[in-house]
């Protein structure tokens, strides 16, 4: 589990195509060091696990399967492409964010980018599967980053990109037509479940507080 909030931009130092998948080897200053073996680490929103580390080095890799590059933007990634990081979620670390759980649910395009004073609106294509489960003013996962949607379409949404967040993290650096990572908001899918399974007096009564609190 994650938080959005990510710690580094990482480099890709080197791809090794493997029968099963690729190793992605990941240069790394600030997460390297405080990481081990077996740690879940979210590289442009994707959990990976640590499968080897060199900490003179400042590199770790991951071994990354078919799906997950087919299914994810790992796929398209080149030697010296900029990533997202951030470590596992820890009980002593601020939730500056929201919940995240670095399963990538699809890839989304960007389709604007508009400079508003000093900020960035961007504008991302996504499948309907995603936006099913987005709201405005909720939070989504892209490439790992933690934001909020601004506005809501029928096939996109809108984020807006502070100066901070485009200089510490890779989203700054995006063009219109780069591919994302999304992942939507994991307490809107259990809500979903309560409500389609519950019974039917309770779930009236539960509709009846979503739309009351405005959630629908």
């Amino acid at each position: 589990m994650f938080t959005g909030i990510i710690v580094e931009v990482g480099m890709v130092y080197e791809i090794q195509k493997l029968a099963q998948g690729a190793r992605i080897k990941i240069f790394s200053k600030k997460v390297v060091p405080c990481s081990n073996l077996g740690d879940s680490i979210s590289v442009n929103g994707a959990c990976l696990t640590v499968s080897e580390i060199d900490k003179s080095k400042s590199i770790f890799s991951f071994d990354v399967s078919h799906e997950t590059l087919d299914k994810t933007t790992l796929g398209m990634l080149k030697k010296d492409d900029p990533v997202n990081l951030e470590p596992a979620l820890t009980l002593n670390t601020p939730l500056g964010g929201h919940l995240v759980s670095g399963h990538v649910e699809g890839v989304g395009r960007i389709k604007k980018i508009k400079s508003i004073g000093n900020d960035l609106k961007i504008e991302i294509n996504a499948p309907e599967d995603i936006l099913r489960y987005c709201i405005k003013k909720g939070s989504i996962a892209v490439d790992g980053v933690s934001l909020t949607i601004v506005d809501l379409f029928s096939d996109s949404f809108t984020v807006v990109i502070i100066p901070h967040t485009a200089n510490t993290t890779t989203i700054g650096a995006k063009k219109i037509g780069s591919s994302v990572n999304l992942e939507s908001d994991i307490i809107a899918k259990y809500v979903e479940k309560f409500a389609n399974h519950a019974p039917r007096d309770k779930e009236d009564s539960f509709i009846e507080k979503l739309k009351n609190y405005g959630f629908i």
